[in-house]
């Protein structure tokens, strides 16, 4: 079946993806004569910088979250649809969905953005945590408290020590911040809560395979975040390599020698990899593609020889001022999609200026009331770049459905150690059994409704 959307024979946008990017496009055209329809497998935009939170209790998943259809209920050109896009026929111009519907196009915007990446390891994602969408979040969550409730249970000191060992892997951004905050729930939010054990026991190692943490900051930001997660009781271990994930435990490579480490939660927060849609689209388009799947586009951010498609966000691979790739932040999915928009608006895409970024810095949380941060070569860190944190989110939380009490929340739970929630949405899995396999991540892309 193919369809248009039934409202005339206007130019028809489809945007795959109801991401910052996505959506930023979505509301960018309200005004132009164009019929808009919004393609994503959830019908919810994450504010990406706060789910660490909902891992920690700190915050429900709905106040990280906004439904796409009441972000844009009051521009009546925009559809909203919860599919998976599973092909694109780029000489026909049709997105094809997981039921074998079309829709036609007369201009695309693939802003699929990214998926947790184990770089060939797939086995890893069942034994793992990912922290890439709001229901790993939920099942961070649970996995979490549950090794507490477990510390409890347990008779055996060394089954003890398992449970109240907490790996994160990957030193950036992420799992700084997750790390800073399962430090903060063992040695302050639940001390006084169990009677067999001291959470304050419970140990927290970072493992990250470069040189320093934040590798994206300079070498003065990172070494002031690693300072600020070790004073909250983080062992950090730079130069860690990870050979093997199993439900029992972590094998590390450090130089020359291997080290096992028994625990039974590994937080992943190593890799990132564009979602597979976009890869679709450049194996269609003759586009070349990096190893993390990013699509080479031209300096307008369309696909060479198809104008009519934009690829942004982190689907796109597109060189900065300084020459290397942009990163792949909300801030550049925005400043691109808009860039798009306006090359649809003004009826050229593909002959509008060349896509400039406005670098505006980069924050990260390392702790109560502290975070690193970068704007144009200044560094600030402690609670004046954290007070800079809040006033970031509140500014961009406040265009997606009025989250900004999200970042109130955290902010006075930071400062001021307000209680957060310990409830477990699932029970405990006995001893016995290995973690339980979640889904993989689909490779095409945008994950189906299920009916």
């Amino acid at each position: 079946m193919s369809h248009n959307g039934g409202r005339g024979q206007r130019r028809r946008v489809v945007i795959i993806g109801g991401g910052f990017g996505g959506m930023e496009a979505a509301k960018r055209l309200k005004k132009a004569d164009v019929d808009v329809t919004v393609i994503d497998r959830h019908n919810h935009l994450l504010f990406q910088p706060l789910i660490y939170q909902v891992a920690a209790g700190a915050l429900s998943g709905g106040e990280v979250a906004a439904p796409q259809r009441h972000m844009l209920r009051r521009q009546t050109n925009a559809t909203v649809l919860m599919a998976r896009v599973t092909d694109v026929d780029i000489e026909k111009r049709q997105v094809v969905l997981d039921r074998g519907d079309r829709l036609d196009y007369d201009n695309l915007i693939v802003a699929c953005g990214g998926e947790t990446s184990y770089f060939g390891h797939e086995e890893w994602r069942e034994v793992t945590c990912g922290l890439k969408t709001l229901a790993d979040a939920q099942d961070l969550r649970d996995r979490i408290f549950g090794a507490f409730e477990e510390a409890e249970r347990a008779s055996d000191p060394g089954a003890r020590d398992e449970w109240l060992t907490f790996v994160v892997v990957g030193g950036g951004p992420t799992g700084v911040e997750i790390s800073g905050q399962l430090a903060i729930l063992s040695r302050h939010t639940m001390k006084r809560d169990f009677r067999r054990f001291d959470p304050r026991a419970a140990k927290v190692i970072l493992l990250d395979a470069g040189e320093r943490l934040v590798a994206g900051f300079s070498e003065q930001t990172s070494s002031k975040a690693a300072k600020e997660i070790a004073e909250l009781g983080v062992l950090v271990r730079e130069h860690a390599m990870v050979t093997d994930i199993d439900s029992r435990g972590v094998t590390v490579k450090i130089g020359e020698q291997t080290e096992r480490i028994a625990t039974r939660t590994v937080v992943w927060a190593a890799g990132v990899r564009t979602a597979g849609i976009a890869a679709v689209v450049a194996r269609a388009a003759g586009a070349a593609t990096d190893r993390a799947g990013h699509v080479e586009v031209n300096p307008d951010l369309t696909l060479p020889g198809y104008p009519e498609i934009s690829v942004i966000g982190d689907a796109a691979k597109l060189a900065g001022p300084d020459g290397k790739p942009l990163p792949g932040l909300a801030t550049v999915a925005i400043q691109q999609a808009r860039h798009a928009a306006k090359g649809i608006r003004n009826a050229q895409p593909g002959a509008s200026e060349p896509f400039k970024y406005f670098d505006k810095g980069a924050l990260a949380v390392v702790g109560r009331g502290k975070a690193v941060c970068e704007v144009r070569g200044r560094r600030v860190s402690g609670l004046t770049a954290f007070l800079m944190y809040v006033g970031v989110h509140l500014f961009y939380l406040g265009g997606i459905g009025g989250r900004r009490i999200a970042v109130a929340i955290t902010a006075i739970g930071s400062l001021f150690g307000a209680r957060e929630s310990r409830v477990m949405e699932g029970e405990l899995v006995t001893v016995e059994r290995a973690a339980p396999a979640r889904p993989a991540a689909p490779e095409a892309g945008p994950a189906r409704l299920v009916t």
